[in-house]
């Protein structure tokens, strides 16, 4: 991997740049963003390099005066109460004068959530940093998916162990209040006693630093998944001034009326240009990361304490019946109880995005892949209802390398690309460079010995006769296989005999390919806070350049 001085300079954390083309699972719709290829313009308004369009995008933010006194008002008194910093207090005031946003967002998930979530965050802060720089008053916001309702894909998080293995820690449903209800918004659901063993077995992991302080503090009975995690948060990331923001507040429902309104209003203009905007992504060879029918709407409503799908009941022109569940509403009386509870309505997937930027003044949002995807349709729901489809950039994106999986990839010459092939294929690359030395020599020795033998038969034997050269070659690809065939037979030999070779393979694989996925996605942030303290923040955001969107291999000591 080439070392990523261009963009990312000589620092004292060393970093290697990988492209997105070699990391596992990358769609074509990514890729194709990233390189901004003509196919993907009419779906993304700005391109994924951020200086060639930041003080341009700025005049077209409208937003409502009142609007913005309002929405600084409830981030003032969430953020006092969840112990927000003087920095973060004093963007809320920055955003109260006129300064625009840089968003991100992600579930509220147990401890933080995966290390992604810190760069998601630490993203936003570079974002509104440069932006300000060029000229562009603008403050970081991280936007808490406290309305989400799939509790089993936030009640968990994997921590390191101490020899650098993921240990699943999670809140089992007893952990919660007895009256927590099946899809409930996990915003809704509080801890119960039984979340303090859970924290206190993570801290005795995590040994006794300043992180496991802030999980005591926010991790408690009475608190949610989504206050303990702003709780966390807010301490993680004082110094930096990121302003939280919990989206299941009333008085947010009571801004966001118009919108949920024109949901229903408008539900099927909206449906057919989603459906119309998923046929082109199919037509292009793209995936649509969410389906949609011809019943679809961007609402749910929450029945009995569970969120629930709104559905279109025709196929006709906007109005109409609508079925929440298994009643049946007709779109007058839908539209009457937005009115009268609007906190009982909460977006979808493909409508959080426009909610979000009605109550913000979001220059720019940035998140992971399949939010990059999400917007490719969410872009249709903004022309409709907000006039102006908000830039997406892809956030921060890196594998955490330490001492020990640095010391096991330099002694056997890997990267982490070759982590990507399998865990069989890692035991038998590392078994071939254990070979004792003379075999390996003797390996080097017959492979070019071959090449050098059939270069010098093709050269003949194409004076002889050119038709044989074909043939020629075909001799020296299967001399290459048989020689290439044994050495594989001559690891797998060193691999049974040597158990070392099988626990560095798994060392590696746990480390930086946990489950066969990116370390980001499957280790706690926490778990390296705790370990390297909170410096770790700021060197990582050193390493963070908005117009560079390789995945950093970055060493840590």
């Amino acid at each position: 991997m080439p070392v990523c001085r261009e963009m990312c300079g000589e620092l004292p954390m060393k970093s290697q740049c990988l492209p997105f083309q070699q990391i596992p699972h990358s769609t074509r719709l990514f890729l194709d963003y990233l390189s901004y290829t003509p196919s993907v313009r009419g779906m993304y308004p700005r391109s994924p390099i951020f200086s060639e369009w930041v003080k341009d995008e700025s005049p077209r933010v409208a937003y409502d005066a009142a609007r913005r006194g309002k929405v600084s008002d409830i981030l003032e008194r969430q953020n006092r109460a969840w112990g927000a910093s003087a920095n973060t207090l004093a963007n809320i005031e920055r955003l109260r004068r006129g300064a625009l946003t840089a968003v991100t967002g992600q579930q509220v998930g147990l401890f933080g959530g995966p290390l992604f979530s810190i760069f998601k965050a630490l993203t936003a802060v570079k974002l509104a940093e440069q932006a300000t720089a060029a000229g562009v008053d603008c403050v970081p916001v991280f936007w808490l998916a406290t309305e989400d309702h799939d509790l089993a894909e936030v009640n968990h998080v994997a921590l390191l162990s101490e020899h650098g293995l993921p240990e699943r820690f999670a809140v089992e449903s007893r952990a919660f209040e007895s009256n927590a209800v099946a899809d409930a918004p996990v915003g809704t659901v509080k801890f119960g006693p039984e979340i303090e063993p859970v924290v206190e077995s993570a801290a005795r992991l995590l040994g006794d630093s300043e992180v496991t302080t802030w999980l005591r503090e926010a991790y408690r009975p009475g608190e949610t998944l989504g206050s303990a995690f702003a709780l966390l948060f807010a301490r993680m990331f004082a110094d930096w001034g990121v302003i939280l923001l919990d989206p299941a507040d009333k008085d947010f429902h009571d801004l966001a009326k118009p919108l949920f309104r024109a949901a229903i209003e408008r539900a099927s203009e909206l449906d057919e240009g989603l459906l119309a905007r998923g046929k082109a992504l199919d037509a292009a060879g793209y995936h649509q990361q969410v389906k949609v029918t011809s019943a679809t709407t961007l609402l749910f409503e929450v029945k009995t304490g569970a969120r629930t799908v709104v559905r279109r009941r025709n196929n006709g022109a906007n109005g109409g019946t609508f079925a929440v569940g298994e009643e049946r509403v007709p779109s007058e009386e839908l539209i009457d109880r937005i009115e009268k509870a609007p906190e009982k309505f909460s977006p979808n997937v493909l409508f959080r995005p426009v909610v979000q930027d009605y109550l913000l003044p979001t220059l720019v949002y940035t998140g992971g892949a399949a939010e990059v995807a999400y917007f490719a349709q969410v872009a249709v729901v903004y022309e409709k209802l907000l006039g102006r489809v908000t830039p997406i950039l892809p956030r921060f994106s890196a594998t955490l390398l330490e001492a020990k999986p640095e010391r096991i990839l330099t002694r056997y010459q890997l990267g982490l690309a070759d982590l990507f092939l399998g865990a069989e294929k890692v035991r038998e690359a590392i078994a071939a460079r254990s070979l004792p030395s003379d075999l390996q020599t003797r390996f080097s020795e017959a492979y070019a010995s071959a090449e050098q033998s059939m270069a010098s038969v093709r050269e003949s034997i194409g004076k002889l006769d050119s038709t044989l050269i074909e043939a020629a070659d075909r001799a020296r690809t299967r001399m290459w296989y048989q020689i290439n065939r044994l050495h594989r037979r001559a690891s797998r030999a060193e691999l049974l005999r040597n158990e070392v070779i099988t626990r560095h393979a798994d060392a590696l694989s746990h480390a930086l390919f946990p489950h066969k996925a990116l370390q980001e996605r499957e280790v706690a942030g926490v778990s390296f806070v705790a370990r390297y303290g909170s410096g770790l923040l700021a060197n990582l955001y050193q390493k963070i350049h908005p117009d560079c969107h390789d995945h950093q291999v970055i060493a840590v000591q």
